[in-house]
């Protein structure tokens, strides 16, 4: 008897422990972190929104850029020297005019064209304040064409343009026209943002500011670490607003940046605003740290908790389990005192009661055990006797069969030796008479009809030959089909095998059931031959006498290359499939479903045992086979078999089994 442990694998102490400490602070670590990461992301999106506001009020002021150049361009063409002048094409004096404009705006450059698009005169700011002048020389500089197509139909239009110097240039063209509506020209004012504006912009809002092209090239940003990234770096973050929140560290301290789409007529910029969060990110710190205390606490408390609970209450268990133990090696019941009126007490009760019933109980499964061997033995006397007589009812079918066909040719060589016998005795008398008197021999052969001997002798040692030829194959073919000598595995053709089989039954199928053979080239597989012989022979032997009358059977052969078995198959060699298709009468579904069930015929009374298909298919799946049907009542049946050509290696269970 195996010795019980009398320590367990596992204290159950420690299990109380691990599962209070699993079911409290499991479940408080999880607040804890989904309350950190709910209040980082309810900061993230605070500050979200206030870069959306600051991001909106930059556009406003952008907007009223736009505004403030409409205003002052309105102003410019209601000075009548400008449109006379510019109508003339005088580039000078409307150079002159544009200088004193340009002094007292923050605009830019003012650039004048005619109305064909050509260039007159040009006035800019430098990067020092400096007003410069730009007069076109021999060769003309035009105002792009795209640009006059774009505000024929518009009072104007906004460009946005780089140019060296980390400057956004916005850029207002309008059309000039005199005061009988007639188009004289045109007017190009551009205002720069640059680092100047970043830098009011930053101290006003508090914040750090990139202007980004919308290739996302970086144009002039509030901090010089931003020009270090590379060059397509912010372009990743062009998302919708709600998106477009991404984090940042400028020098050690963490920013919350958005990037913010901006129109200016028909071009397209972006603006990322940053804001700092190191005072969110001091607080988010302090937060973590108490939350981390508590659950520390927690923690503690419930250790010490559980470690007095579960003493109190293991002491009584680790008792029972000892009256428990010592249960296993007592061949009688076995009671143990009850010492408290909680749970504990009420368990020793039951587990004494549990014990005189299953001291019962054993009583009763040993009278049981011995009933049942006694019925097994039975049964499997039964069953070999129920096989053997299914053998013997296939073995007295096969030898009909084959006494059938043995006659034929042994019923023709005895008739013909009642001839041969003849004509030797006439042959005997002519030699007999050629040595005694010669002179009779030509009269003798005529009365013996020695020409006429002499042509039928032949044919009928001929004829003789035949059937002692189909004698000897017919034998030949029940030995090799039954191969009794064979009783381990051998590699066999199974071409040659279905051909052995269609000989043995060819008293059934000759005359009545024509034979369609499509053989591809299959290898051969290792298995216990009689057995696989015995399939073939009770699955076409089905076939035939499903046949009423004239009918068909169809044999193939074919390898299988991407076959799966099912999984409960041990075999993952090669596979090969042999289908026996039948014109007969077919089956319905629910005969189908029977058919490999024990003692299941639809043959008549006394026909047949119900056990053949059942045997069949018994031996294909201990060749690790399947067994497939397909029928349609009126159309035929067909049976798969699909053979592994190396069976799984296993030991047979029972003397039945090696003499299926």
């Amino acid at each position: 008897m195996k010795t019980l442990r009398r320590k367990p694998k596992r204290s159950l102490r420690t299990i109380l422990i691990v599962w209070s400490l699993l079911f409290s602070v499991v479940p408080l670590a999880f607040v804890t972190y989904y309350s950190m990461v709910k209040y980082e992301k309810a900061i993230d999106h605070e500050l979200t929104q206030r870069l959306t506001g600051n991001a909106r009020e930059v556009e406003n002021i952008i907007n009223e850029f736009r505004t403030t150049l409409q205003q002052r361009r309105e102003r410019y063409l209601r000075d009548p020297s400008l449109t006379y002048h510019l109508a003339m094409g005088d580039g000078n004096t409307v150079r002159n005019v544009a200088n004193t404009w340009i002094r007292t705006d923050d605009t830019s450059s003012l650039t004048f064209f005619n109305r064909e698009g050509r260039m007159l005169a040009s006035v800019f700011k430098d990067d020092k304040g400096v007003i410069r002048n730009f007069m076109p020389g021999k060769e003309a500089v035009f105002l792009s064409a795209k640009y006059m197509e774009e505000v024929k139909t518009k009072s104007d239009i906004g460009v946005a343009e780089y140019s060296e110097g980390r400057k956004l240039n916005l850029i207002l063209i309008s059309q000039v026209k005199n005061n009988s509506g007639r188009l004289i020209g045109y007017i190009e004012q551009v205002l720069d943002l640059n680092q100047a504006f970043l830098s009011k912009i930053k101290n006003r809002l508090k914040l750090e500011l990139i202007l980004i092209r919308d290739n996302g090239d970086l144009v002039a940003a509030s901090h010089s670490d931003f020009y270090l990234y590379k060059k397509d770096f912010f372009k990743n973050y062009f998302r919708p607003v709600k998106d477009a929140f991404f984090d940042l560290n400028v020098r050690g301290n963490p920013y919350g940046f958005l990037v913010y789409p901006m129109d200016w007529g028909i071009s397209k910029f972006y603006v990322a605003l940053g804001a700092s969060k190191s005072e969110s990110a001091a607080v988010l710190r302090n937060v973590n740290i108490a939350f981390m205390t508590v659950v520390g606490a927690v923690v503690f408390l419930l250790i010490i908790t559980i470690l007095v609970t579960s003493n109190w209450v293991l002491k009584p268990l680790y008792d029972l389990v000892g009256a428990l133990q010592s249960f296993e090696s007592q061949e009688q019941a076995v009671t143990i005192p009850v010492k408290n009126d909680t749970e504990i007490g009420l368990l020793t009760e039951s587990f004494n009661e549990m014990s005189k019933k299953i001291w019962t109980a054993r009583s009763d499964l040993r009278k049981k055990i011995t009933e049942l061997e006694s019925a097994n033995r039975e049964l499997k006397d039964t069953q070999t006797k129920l096989v053997h007589s299914a053998k013997m009812v296939s073995l007295g079918q096969l030898v009909a069969g084959v006494a059938h066909e043995l006659n034929n040719p042994i019923g023709f060589i005895y008739s013909n030796m009642t001839y041969l016998r003849d004509y030797g005795d006439k042959l005997i008398k002519l030699v007999d008479s050629a040595e005694k008197h010669p002179s009779k021999l030509p009269a003798l052969k005529e009365e013996y009809e020695f020409d006429y001997i002499v042509k039928d002798m032949p044919k009928l040692i001929s004829s003789c030959q035949d059937g002692a030829r189909r004698t000897r194959d017919i034998v030949l073919g029940l030995r090799n089909f039954s191969r009794l000598e064979e009783a381990k595995l051998q590699e066999i053709d199974l071409h040659q095998s279905l051909d052995t089989t269609l000989n043995l039954l060819q008293g059934e199928i000759k005359g009545r059931v024509e034979i369609h053979r499509q053989y591809e080239p299959t290898p051969h597989i290792h298995c216990y031959a009689s057995q696989i012989n015995q399939v073939f022979m009770n699955i076409l032997s089905n076939a035939v006498q499903a046949i009423d009358g004239p009918g068909h059977v169809w044999i193939s052969t074919m390898p299988l290359k991407d076959y799966k078995p099912g999984k409960d198959s041990k075999t993952k060699s090669g596979w090969v499939q042999i289908s026996i298709q039948d014109s007969g009468k077919g089956m319905s579904p629910e005969t189908i479903d029977k058919i490999f069930d024990p003692f299941f015929t639809t043959k008549g009374v006394g026909q047949g045992t119900g056990l053949g298909l059942s045997i069949s298919y018994g031996i294909v799946q201990n060749h690790g086979g399947e067994v497939q049907v397909r029928s349609e009542v009126g159309v035929g049946t067909e049976f798969i078999v699909i053979l592994p050509v190396y069976p799984p290696v296993q030991e047979k269970s029972s003397q039945e089994t090696r003499q299926i």
